[in-house]
């Protein structure tokens, strides 16, 4: 243990601090004695406090100690078994008793499995969960690295088999070397097995309806043998092919020709028997197809698109016809299309996640859509909250439009435990939004069941719809199922609310465990206007059962194999039973809106039968109205795309006038056509390129002399999207990089704004990437180890033996100089001492009579205290007297006894003295001689006192004067 000063120049003020010392010991006051011994040390010692904080002191300790960060590479590509986990155990028992060990895992992320500790036995966990599709071996480093405290002797050992594909190794080797941090290595060797793996698949960028083009295949192999190769388009399989691979790299080039127009997808796949690794057996690449537009038709009943498929025929617009449950599944496959027409499709045939798709589709990637309307569709269609509302100019909500009858509505929901996992969380997302659609003069219950009934809502109006929806939410899965009890609860309570409509919906996925009579029941419903739709979630469901009771009770049955349905079959039931929502009575419509559309609308219209009632949103451009007003056609810009809304139909059902309307195909191809993706060509060149964990695109304007701006969305299979500000680095030249943390599918939009208004798009194009597998699963090419025996030189390292596990922590131990600031604490013992000087100056304690009074009161033993005597006390008081009358004739005058300090006190000694003298006289008592005035009244003259209520001649006076000369001979004695 020593010291040692930053500044030590401040200790030059000891020399004054000594001399001040010197100096205040001699000249000080004396205010008794123990206070002059304490005042002059206590601010001394201040002062030597202030001085030594000043110096920055320190104290420093010497340590001696080893730590050791041991850095595991737990990628998928290490060797598997537990070899690096029982040589970190091996080398942690044979350390000393004073060495420290910790462990990191290391995969794309870094975490620390134990901190250091100086526990040399039990079992290591390595519980952390670790991304380890990829390697990066600096950021483990990095992490082990800021970890060490400074009092030890820190070291790494990382123990890899260096396949890094993240991060830069030698770099952070670097920043470690500065910080005097060597680094050990244990090359963790790979065996070479039998694996064949996709290295990249090449499509043009660009290719023309009709034009043959190339796509190149390259495949690298560890062995030589005979597999196939499929190549697909879309999902749509190309090729099949036999090929024969020789170990190391293999090209193969496939011709096919550019069918559709588009945005197309090609991935290639092999399929080997000896192949060990199954993860690097794909690969993927993007290209676009010019050619003319196409259209995806979804149309809810077959065969009603005939009219809408003959405009479009005439508009020479290409177009496929498919139903609601073959729309992809994927993003990247409707960026194929230019727009998107639902034709009277219910939300109930469209899964929740294909409805996401869509709408990012639209906001996006300017993908154009088109909702057509009919008895299936907008609100009558379940569409209320769903994503493809969001999309679309108008709301499923009818605002203050008409009066529509008040409703009771049950809601009997299966809470068996067969609805876990997501099915029951869907079923109370849909009884969720049925509270949000009603009104609040609508009545609303909702009883759970499993083995018997429990009302989660007794039935209640919506006047507090917060605490209701909290109710709902509380509902857990439990016990089995039991249909028919719980139908007739929500009968009974049912039969008690007024309203004008009554509906019960039931939802199972189960099957009832009794069997009794439901005809009597639903008979009872029909009878009191009651009305009861049956959901069944799933193969297991009682179809039969559910759809018997709802064909009983006048409702509607449902069945589904798509949970995520759930949500949109409630919106329909709540929109069917409390709301008329269509308008059946002919009109014609009139004119809105209808800026660059005034060539089509302007001479008038064709009249409509019947339509489905909406609300046309705050910023959409509402064409056509009808007279109620609702919007009959309305159009917007949703993000990067465009939609519109025909709130009538196209079959000819609803229009028959349009349809037959000359004019009709013209029109229908100019609305399908405003909903194309309005961007103009871009003129860069997008390439795509995997750097580790990050893809860096690479665009290059066909204008050296461009100086704009780039925005890049990129969105991934999950739909997160990323937006990225592209930053130049040559003219004409721009660089984005993308973090990517799983393989997939990427979309990417390039946005070019112009440089005088960034508002304004000056083109845009719409490219992708794919990371098929990680670069983790690669086949590596040559020795990976080489750059951790780099590693090791860097730093100053040892390449250590996997026979050896001791050796991590044998060799000299640096000593290391741990330093303390002790600043703070000197000023604080220096401010706790000024208190103590302020007390000795200013507090005046009685200590002896604080101990005699503690002595009486505790009991302790000591001394006899003498009380003196009444003759004593007198005779003290005169000598008092004496002192004060010698003390003012040394000032040069004489004082009348009553100006003497302590007059008052005297003169009620005598009066006491001359009252004893007459009880004496009168023979009561022994008599006193009286006071003398020593000082300068004569021998043996008694003085004369004053009557009491007399005052004493000058005594105001004289005061003020007395005090002053007091004051001034205190003075002068100082």
């Amino acid at each position: 243990m020593g010291i040692q000063f930053n500044e030590p120049w401040y200790l030059l003020l000891l020399l004054p601090l000594a001399a001040f010392a010197v100096w205040a010991w001699r000249t000080y006051p004396a205010r008794g004695g123990w206070r002059r011994r304490m005042a002059v040390p206590l601010r001394s010692l201040i002062l030597l406090l202030l001085i030594l904080a000043l110096a920055g002191l320190q104290t420093v300790a010497t340590m001696e100690q080893k730590a050791v960060y041991f850095v595991l590479d737990r990628s998928d590509s290490m060797p598997a078994g537990q070899t690096a986990g029982q040589w970190i155990q091996a080398s942690v028992s044979a350390k000393g008793e004073k060495d420290l060990a910790g462990v990191i895992s290391t995969g794309l992320e870094s975490l620390v499995e134990r901190q250091l500790s100086g526990e040399g036995t039990g079992r290591i966990a390595y519980d952390g969960k670790v991304n380890s599709q990829f390697t990066h071996l600096a950021g483990g480093l990095q992490l082990a690295g800021s970890l060490f405290p400074e009092s030890v002797t820190p070291r790494i050992v990382l123990i890899s088999d260096g396949e890094e594909n993240a991060g830069d190794l030698l770099r952070q080797a670097r920043l470690l070397q500065n910080k005097g941090i060597p680094v050990d290595v244990l090359p963790m060797a790979k065996e070479a097995g039998r694996d064949i793996s996709i290295e990249s698949v090449k499509v043009p960028e660009k290719i023309y309806q009709a034009e043959k083009y190339s796509l190149e295949i390259s495949l690298n192999s560890t062995f030589a043998g005979t597999g196939e190769l499929r190549v697909y388009e879309d999902n749509q399989e190309l090729t099949r092919e036999q090929v024969t691979v020789e170990k190391g790299e293999n090209r193969f080039a496939l011709q096919s020709l550019a069918r559709e127009p588009g945005f197309h997808r090609y991935r290639a796949e092999i399929y080997f028997p000896d192949d060990e690794q199954a993860a690097n057996n794909s690969g993927y690449a993007f290209s676009r197809v010019t050619g003319p537009p196409k259209v995806l038709i979804v149309e809810g009943k077959p065969g009603s698109s005939s009219n809408i498929t003959a405009a479009l025929t005439s508009g020479l617009i290409g177009f496929t016809i498919i139903s609601p449950e073959m729309l992809p599944s994927e993003l990247a496959d409707y960026t194929g299309y230019d727009s998107l027409i639902l034709n009277n499709v219910p939300a109930t045939r469209i899964s929740g996640p294909k409805m996401e798709r869509i709408e990012q589709a639209v906001r996006d990637y300017g993908i154009g859509l088109l909702m057509v309307g009919g008895e299936d569709s907008y609100g009558l269609g379940g569409y209320f909250k769903t994503p493809i509302e969001k999309a679309l100019p108008v709301k499923m909500e009818l605002e203050g439009k008409r009066e529509v009858p008040s409703l009771g509505l049950i809601l009997v929901i299966d809470r068996s435990g067969s609805m876990g996992g997501g099915k029951l969380e869907l079923a109370k997302e849909a009884a969720l939004r049925t509270v949000e659609m009603l009104r609040d003069k609508d009545t609303v219950g909702v009883v759970a069941f499993d083995t018997s009934p429990w009302w989660v809502v007794e039935p209640t109006r919506l006047t507090d719809r917060e605490k209701v929806m909290e109710q709902i939410s509380s509902i857990q899965p439990d016990g089995g199922t039991e249909i028919y009890t719980a139908v007739d609860a929500a009968y009974q309570k049912l039969l008690k609310v007024e309203a004008q409509r009554k509906h019960i919906i039931l939802l199972t996925d189960g099957q009832s465990a009794t069997s009794q009579s439901y005809e009597a029941l639903t008979g009872n419903m029909v009878q009191n206007n009651m009305t009861m739709s049956a959901v069944a979630v799933g193969d297991g469901a009682d179809g039969q059962l559910l759809e018997y009771l709802s064909k009983l009770a006048k409702g509607r049955y449902y069945f589904t194999n798509d949970q995520s349905t759930l949500p949109a079959i409630f919106s329909r039931e709540t929109v069917m039973m409390s709301r008329t929502y269509v308008v059946d009575q002919p009109f014609v419509p009139a004119a809105g809106q209808l800026a660059d559309w005034s060539g089509l609308f302007g001479d008038g219209v064709p009249k409509v039968k019947a339509y489905v009632a909406a609300t046309a949103k705050e910023s959409a451009e509402t064409i056509l109205l009808s007279p109620e007003p609702d919007p009959l056609l309305v159009r917007w810009q949703y993000g990067s795309g465009r939609s519109v809304a025909w709130t009538s139909d196209f079959s000819g059902k609803w229009s028959p006038d349009w349809t037959s309307w000359d004019r009709f195909p013209e029109v229908f191809s100019r609305l399908v056509k405003w909903t194309f993706p309005q961007f103009q060509a871009s003129a860069f060149e997008v390439t795509s390129r995997l750097e580790g964990d990050q893809v860096r695109l690479d665009l290059k304007s066909a204008d050296p002399a461009f100086q704009g701006e780039i925005q890049a969305t990129v969105t991934d299979e999950a739909l997160g999207t990323t937006e990225l500000a592209a930053i130049p680095t040559l003219p004409g030249e721009y660089e984005a990089q993308v973090p990517v943390r799983q393989p997939g599918v990427y979309l990417t939009r390039i946005d070019v704004q112009d440089p005088a208004d960034r508002s304004k798009t000056l083109g845009s194009s719409t490219t992708g990437f794919v990371i098929p597998y990680s670069p983790e699963y690669r086949l590596s090419a040559g020795d990976q180890t080489a750059k951790l025996k780099q590693l090791a030189d860097m730093t100053g390292g040892r390449l250590l033996s996997s026979e050896h596990p001791e050796e991590v922590f044998q060799g000299a131990v640096q000593a290391k100089k741990q330093s303390r600031d002790r600043t703070r604490l000197l000023l604080a013992a220096a401010a706790l001492l000024w208190v103590a000087d302020i007390a000795a100056r200013r507090l005046n304690v009685p200590w002896s009579r604080l101990a005699e009074r503690a002595r009486r009161r505790f009991g302790f033993s000591g001394r006899p205290v003498t009380v003196p005597s009444a003759p004593a006390k007198m005779e003290r008081l005169g000598r008092r007297k004496d002192q004060a009358a010698a003390f003012y004739r040394s000032l040069g005058e004489e004082r009348p006894p009553n100006q003497v300090p302590g007059a008052g006190l005297m003169k009620r000694g005598e009066d006491a003295l001359a009252e004893e003298n007459r009880k004496a006289q009168a023979g009561k008592g022994p008599s006193r001689a009286p006071v003398r005035d020593r000082p300068g009244g004569g021998e043996g003259k008694e003085r004369p006192v004053p009557p009491p209520d007399q005052p004493v001649q000058g005594e105001t006076a004289g005061r003020s004067e007395t005090m002053s000369r007091l004051l001034a001979a205190k003075k002068r004695r100082q």
